[in-house]
């Protein structure tokens, strides 16, 4: 009796998406639990730029509860993200990551569209 054997296809792992914004796995769930604490709890979060510090732009972070007409909304693991067009521009490929370390916690931007930043590393110019 012969037997054949079917030979054992393998598709590779796609890529994860990248977004134009992006955020870390630990990113998304200090969000998701300050948003738990929250009453109301908001829908989502909006992740920004605005004029202003010594470089000229800053970032900026703040719960909402829905999106505006010219926003682009994004999720992440059930998280709603909130970018106005304009914001997206500056950030598109940024980075959005929470870290804890000796000195403090908070959320960090990796941007690869800034030029430079302030001393104090809380704004940046394109």
């Amino acid at each position: 009796m012969a037997t054949t054997t079917t030979p054992e296809i393998t598709t590779p792992a796609a890529p994860p998406k990248m977004l134009p914004v992006n955020l870390t796995p630990s990113a998304i769930a200090k969000v998701k639990e300050i948003m738990a604490s929250q009453t109301p709890v908001p829908t989502g979060l909006r992740v920004g730029v605005v004029g202003g510090g010594c470089s000229g732009f800053s970032y900026s972070m703040s719960f909402e509860n829905g999106a505006g007409m010219m926003d682009k909304t994004f999720d992440y693991d059930g998280l709603k993200v909130y970018v106005d067009a304009t914001s997206l521009t500056y950030l598109n490929g940024a980075v959005v990551d929470y870290v804890e370390t000796l000195e403090g916690a908070g959320f960090k931007f990796e941007n690869p569209n800034t030029k430079s930043t302030c001393g104090c590393g809380s704004s940046f110019s394109v």
